[in-house]
Formats: C-alpha cells, structure tokens, sequence
C-alpha cells in the first residue's frame, strides 16, 4: 500500500510536470473510482494545476485559479503512472488525465476491487475532507507523539496506522518502524516510557526518510523494507526468524528477538495472546 514515503516520492515526481501544461482532457474514469459527480470532471479541461501536494496518503493536485482540488487516494493497489505524449500506456486505467502537451496521468489499479478513488472538490470542500486526520508522522516529534500515545490505550500498531491520530503511516512501515524502535506491536501506548518514547519518534522519522530516499531511487518493495514480508527470514538486526501475526485485513511482521525479547505474539483466532 502507498504510504507517506511513495506519495512523498510521488509528489515530488509529479509537482512540476502537472503544473507545465493546461489540461486538455479529464477523464475517462472508472465509476467506482470517481467518488463526485459535483463539479463534474471537465470543470478541469482548460484550466492548470498549481503542482502537487500531499497529506498523509493522499494526494492533492489544486487548480492554479485556487477553486478546485483533485484528491487521490490509492488505497492497496491503485499506482500512478505518468506518460509522456509519445508513451504508450495500459490499455485500462481506473482514471486517467491528459495535458495540452500530450502528457497523461494515468491511475491503475489490479484486481476486481475498486477501492482507490480521486474526488473532484471545491477547495473548501477538500479542506474539509482532510480535516480528520492527525498531524503529519515524519517530524512529529517526541513530545507531540507522546500526547498522542497518553490520550488512551492502543496497541502500537493499530495507533500508527490511524490517520486520524497520525497521516501517513499504513501497514508496512508501522511494521519497520515498530522494528527501528525495538517496541512490541502490541505494546499499549499508554504504557511506554519517556525513553521509548523518544525511541519511537526517532524510529518514525528514520523509516520514512529512509523509505522516502529509497523510493525516490526507484527501490522496489524487495530492495526497501527490512521486516514487511520478511516472514521466516533471518533479522537484519539480530538473525532471529522475522514473525507474523494475521489479522483478516492485515499481518504484523515483527522480530520476536528485538521487539518482544523471544515471545511470539498469537493471533487471538487462533489461541491466546502471549503477553
């Protein structure tokens, strides 16, 4: 799933060559991706994106007049794709957007399910569906996280997945970084020291520039994370069998040797969670 770290990257990628030509054509897109039909797609043809912006995972393409912003979301599977004129692209795309100067911007998504959707808003309307979600999570910072982490007891990550707590972290790097920080996922965050604390956003930090550095190189999955996935292989830290735990929409991938001093986390389906 594109977390903080690829739709940093993806912002960085797209800012100038989004805002270098009106659009000439919005659309076709799939109608379960589209999530608004008020204003409709073509209020855009004509008119120039100031750039790229983000918050959390999402992406944000705002008009240069200041009236509209194009909002994406990729969810699990949705990836963007930018061609130049002469490029040839996927026959298929979820949404796509092309430019005066034969540019597209093409959304995909594998798979039956629909789920990444762009929305089509005033930019009132777009503030306010931002307006739910937590500070950003690169840059946080100790004593901001620890007033997150004190306002009641979560699992750590569950918590760092929340957006509404923190923007930007999904499933994989809460894995990493939970790793960096030496914490047990299911640590309660109420529970954690001031040291741990600090460990924490320390390791929040790290992970994503060091996710951001990678995939702005183009790193694949394989080439960026240490612990998503690593399932039976040996810690890149300590050589102890990298662990999981399945939940029905997702796994924790953890080190029992650095994280929870040799115990191995059950899933609840399955028997009882060793503390």
């Amino acid at each position: 799933m594109p977390e903080l770290p690829e739709m940093e990257a993806w912002r960085r990628r797209l800012s100038d060559p989004v805002s270098a030509s009106p659009i000439a054509r919005a659309g076709p897109a799939h109608i379960a991706t589209l999530k608004t039909f008020d204003p409709p797609l073509r209020a855009l043809e004509g008119r120039r994106f100031r750039g790229a912006e983000r918050r959390g995972k999402r992406l944000l393409l705002p008009t240069d007049d200041g009236e509209l912003v194009l909002l994406v979301h990729l969810m699990s599977a949705g990836r963007l794709k930018l061609l130049g004129a002469d490029e040839r692209g996927p026959k298929q795309s979820a949404f796509q957007l092309e430019f005066a100067d034969g540019s597209r911007l093409l959304l995909t998504e594998a798979g039956r399910r629909k789920r990444a959707g762009v929305w089509l808003l005033s930019a009132e309307a777009a503030a306010a569906e931002l307006a739910h979600l937590g500070p950003e999570a690169l840059g946080v910072g100790a004593n901001a996280l620890g007033e997150i982490l004190r306002r009641e007891p979560r699992r750590l990550h569950a918590l760092l997945r929340d957006q509404r707590a923190l923007a930007g972290i999904g499933r994989a790097w809460a894995n990493e970084i939970l790793h960096a920080a030496r914490l047990s996922p299911y640590a309660l965050s109420t529970e954690l020291t001031d040291e741990e604390v600090e460990r924490l956003a320390a390791a929040i930090d790290a992970e994503l520039e060091r996710g951001l550095a990678l995939r702005e190189r183009g790193a694949s999955d394989e080439q960026t994370y240490r612990v998503h996935r690593r399932l039976g292989e040996p810690c890149h830290v300590c050589g102890t069998p990298i662990a999981q735990v399945d939940f029905e929409e997702h796994t924790i991938f953890y080190c029992p040797g650095c994280q929870t001093a040799g115990r191995v986390l059950k899933d609840r389906r399955l028997s009882r969670l060793l503390r």
